[in-house]
Parts: structure tokens; C-alpha cells; sequence
């Protein structure tokens, strides 16, 4: 089965129909929350109590954990790489830095999620593509404006803010502060012409 098929049965769970239209996506928020909460070994009951559903409409929709876990993921990285369009009319480094927010916010609630995937399975290497197809040109048209460094490339971006997400940050608006520290070394800086004696 090939990624795009992967990711297609991932999409295929979606009902048509209205109401069950509405069940999945309550489901997919109730799980969403149950999973920030709790991690990945939030009850499945739980979950179908949050939606005001019950457990065999949940199983109906997601019948394994597996296939929830997938969904939901899913339906995280859409959100995601939406923002990169709803950003596309702000100046190059508000849009790329607006980006990399929603980004490392993304990342911080949702790892205990990410984890529990193989990386090894078309869906998430399709995600990970998603993601890069979203943000890369952000960064890229930053970098064409003089406003981020050319020596750097979206991989590099990634797997710093990665890093911030995995640290503990024990006091509030910690996180912000450390990303803004990051941010500041992404922007461009001219060479000084300071003389030096």
C-alpha cells in the first residue's frame, strides 16, 4: 500500500452522512482532549463520554485504538499545515514566525501522540511530508525577502524547535522566551561593520 493509499483509508473514516459526520468529529475532539490530559492511555470510554456518545458509535468510527490515534494525528497535522495558508498574506518573517508558533505548539501537545505511531508507517511519513510541504515554503520565502538566514535549511528549523518542545519548562511562558531566543537566531543578520582596532 503506498503512503497516499495510507493516508486515503485514514481520510475514508470520515461519514458522509451528517450526523455521523458530526459523531466522528466530536469523537476526534473528545479524543483530542482526553489524550492532552491523560497521554495515550486515556480510556476509550472516557473518550466516548466526552463526546456524549456511546462506546459502539466509537468503535463504529475507530475500531481500533490504533485507528483513533492515526485520526487523530491526522486531523492535528490538516490543522497545521492549514495555518501556513492562512498566514500566506502577512509579511515573510511574521508568516514564518506565526508558522513556527502554531508549530511548536503542535509539537508540545501532541508528542506523546506522535510517539505512540510507528514512524515507519505511510501515515506518518505523509504527515511528516505535509508538514515540510506547509512550512518549508514559509521559510524559504522569508529567506528570499532578507529577513531569515540563507544558511539554514527547514530540516534544521524542525529539529531545533523539536529539541525546545522536549524540554520541561517550569515556569510559565518559559517555552515562549526560549523559542523567541531560537527565533531571534533564525532572523537575518547583517555583518557588522564595526571596525576593529
Amino acid at each position: 500500500m503506498t503512503s497516499a493509499e495510507q493516508v486515503s483509508e485514514v481520510f475514508s473514516r470520515r461519514p458522509k452522512r451528517a450526523d455521523a459526520r458530526r459523531n466522528y468529529e466530536t469523537l476526534i475532539s473528545a479524543a483530542r482532549e482526553a489524550f492532552a490530559e491523560d497521554g495515550v492511555s486515556a480510556s476509550l470510554e472516557d473518550i466516548a463520554r466526552r463526546a456524549h456518545v456511546g462506546i459502539g458509535t466509537l468503535y463504529r468510527h475507530f475500531p481500533t485504538r490504533q485507528d483513533l490515534f492515526e485520526s487523530v494525528y491526522v486531523d492535528e497535522v490538516e490543522a497545521l499545515c492549514r495555518t501556513a495558508g492562512d498566514l500566506a498574506d502577512q509579511p515573510p518573517w511574521d508568516a514564518l514566525v506565526g508558522w513556527l508558533h502554531r508549530f511548536v505548539r503542535y509539537t508540545a501537545t501532541k508528542r506523546a501522540l506522535a510517539e505512540s505511531l510507528s514512524h515507519d508507517t505511510a501515515t506518518f511519513r505523509t504527515c511528516r511530508t505535509e508538514i515540510y510541504a506547509a512550512g518549508e515554503p514559509l521559510l524559504r520565502r522569508a529567506q528570499q525577502a532578507g529577513v531569515a538566514r540563507a544558511d539554514t535549511s527547514f530540516d534544521d528549523v524542525l529539529r531545533l524547535l523539536s529539541g525546545i518542545t522536549m524540554i520541561h519548562f517550569a515556569e510559565p511562558g518559559q517555552l515562549e522566551r526560549v523559542l523567541g531566543m531560537a527565533l531571534d537566531g533564525l532572523r537575518y543578520q547583517p555583518p557588522s561593520t564595526a571596525s576593529t582596532n
